[in-house]
C-alpha cells in the first residue's frame, strides 16, 4: 500500500515539475528577450507531448535506486570537508607517489614514500581517480561483467548483445557505488584507502603482508590497525543497491553477502599483484634483453 501510494506521489510530481520547468522557462526567456521572442515560435506545452514522446515510469525501487547513485556520488566530498587538512608541504615528488592508481590492482603506495594522512583534497582526487579517471574500474567491469555474461547471471537479461550491455552497466554502477561508499567510511573513520607495500623482505613475510591489508588499515594515526569496517561495508551496501535492479524479486542480504565475498578474493588477488608487481616487471624486463641477444646470434 505504501509502496503504491509513494510511486504515484513521485510520479505525479515528476511530471508537474517538468510541466512547471518548462513554463517558468518559456516566461524567462520573454521576459529578457522581448524582441526576439516575437520573432520565435515558443511552444505552449513541453515538446515530447506535440511529438507523441512518452517518458517511460520505473518502478520504485528503481527509481529509489538511481536516486541512490546520484546520491551517493558527492557523498565523499562533502563529508570530507569538514575534516582538516593534516599534511605538511611536500616535494611534487612525494605528492605524485602518494596518489599512485594502478589499472590492474588500484591504488598502493610505494615502500620508499612515506605513509602520512590523505587531505581531504587528495582523498576526493583519489576517489576520482579510482572511479572515474583511471582504467582500473573500467578493466573490472569488463572482467567481471564478461564472467556474468558467460554463466548467464541473472539469466532474465538474455544472452545477446543487450544482456551483456545490461550485465556491464549493472557491473559499473556496483563498482562506482562501493567505491563511493568505500571512500565516505575511510573518509569519516579516518583509515588509509591505498595499499601499502611491506618494508619487509621473504616472499611468505610479503604475502602475508599483502593478506592483511585486505582485512585490516591503519587509522589516521597510520600506526595503529584497524579492521577494514569501510572496505566491506561499503561492498556489502553496494551489492544491495545493486540488487534492486535486476529481475525477480531477490534476497538483498544475499546480494550483498556475494558482493562481501567478491571482494575478499578480488582483494587478496589485487593486494597479492601490488606487492609483487615491482619484481614481475624487473623479471620480464631481464627476459627481454636476453631474448634479443639470442635473436641476434641466430640472424648472424
Amino acid at each position: 500500500m505504501l509502496r503504491c501510494l509513494f510511486g504515484r506521489i513521485f510520479s505525479n510530481r515528476r511530471h508537474r515539475w517538468i510541466n512547471e520547468s518548462a513554463l517558468i522557462l518559456r516566461k524567462a526567456i520573454l521576459r529578457e528577450w522581448p524582441c526576439r521572442s516575437a520573432q520565435l515560435k515558443l511552444p505552449t506545452q513541453p515538446f515530447w507531448r506535440n511529438h507523441g514522446v512518452r517518458i517511460p515510469t520505473l518502478p520504485l525501487s528503481r527509481q529509489c535506486a538511481l536516486w541512490f547513485v546520484f546520491a551517493a556520488l558527492p557523498v565523499p566530498c562533502s563529508v570530507c570537508l569538514g575534516q582538516q587538512s593534516a599534511l605538511p608541504n611536500q616535494p611534487t615528488g612525494q605528492s605524485s607517489a602518494q596518489l599512485n592508481v594502478n589499472w590492474l590492482y588500484g591504488a598502493y603506495l610505494p615502500k620508499d614514500a612515506p605513509l602520512v594522512p590523505l587531505t581531504t583534497e587528495r582523498r576526493f582526487k583519489l576517489y576520482l581517480r579510482q572511479s572515474f579517471t583511471t582504467p582500473g574500474i573500467y578493466v573490472k567491469t569488463l572482467l567481471f561483467s564478461v564472467g556474468d555474461h558467460i554463466n548467464e547471471s541473472p539469466p532474465e537479461w538474455g544472452t545477446g548483445f543487450e544482456g551483456y550491455a545490461r550485465r556491464a552497466g549493472s557491473r559499473q554502477a556496483q563498482f562506482v557505488i562501493q567505491n563511493s561508499f568505500v571512500a565516505l567510511g575511510d573518509g569519516i573513520l579516518g583509515y588509509e584507502p591505498r595499499y601499502d607495500r611491506c618494508r619487509c623482505t621473504g616472499f611468505w613475510s610479503r604475502t602475508g603482508h599483502a593478506l592483511a591489508r585486505n582485512l585490516v588499515t591503519y587509522n589516521g594515526s597510520e600506526q595503529s590497525l584497524r579492521p577494514q569496517f569501510a572496505l566491506y561495508g561499503g561492498a556489502f551496501a553496494a551489492g544491495v543497491v545493486a540488487g534492486t535492479w535486476k529481475p525477480r524479486d531477490r534476497d538483498l542480504v544475499a546480494e550483498g553477502y556475494r558482493a562481501v565475498m567478491t571482494q575478499v578474493g578480488f582483494g587478496f588477488g589485487a593486494n597479492w599483484l601490488a606487492e609483487f608487481a615491482p619484481d614481475i616487471t624487473r623479471i620480464l624486463r631481464r627476459k627481454q634483453p636476453n631474448k634479443t641477444k639470442e635473436n641476434r646470434q641466430v640472424a648472424n
